[in-house]
């Protein structure tokens, strides 16, 4: 390799390169870390609900409230799904005293349910 009076050297750009993406990765990780740590969307009010994986399935996820409340409520299961697009359950209404279940299925192309919420 020719170099020319006052160019830096290779190994200085190799080290400048590597420092860089070093930098990049460590601000991108920190990133992904802070969206991931984000709490979970609340219960809806008047809703007791259990969330979870299906027992056979990672790709399968499901939302069993109870109306506790005094009206009718609305609620479904949300997914989100790592790679594939995030999916959300059939919509279920409850009237007071009522339960019910609202299930999702992420895409197997994905990295499988990484947060289950339910939705009002």
């Amino acid at each position: 390799m020719k170099t020319f009076p006052g160019s830096p050297s290779r190994a200085v750009l190799r080290s400048a390169a590597v420092a860089g993406l070093t930098t990049a990765l460590a601000v991108a990780g920190g990133l992904a870390t802070a969206a991931s740590a984000a709490a979970p969307a609340a219960t809806p009010p008047g809703l007791s609900c259990e969330t979870g994986k299906h027992a056979v399935d990672d790709y399968t996820g499901y939302a069993l409230c109870r109306n506790n409340g005094g009206m009718t409520q609305t609620f479904w299961v949300h997914l989100v799904c790592g790679w594939s697009p995030d999916v959300d359950g059939e919509h279920v209404t409850l009237s007071p005293g009522q339960s019910g279940q609202s299930t999702a299925h992420c895409a197997g192309l994905g990295t499988g349910i990484g947060e289950i919420s339910v939705r009002p």
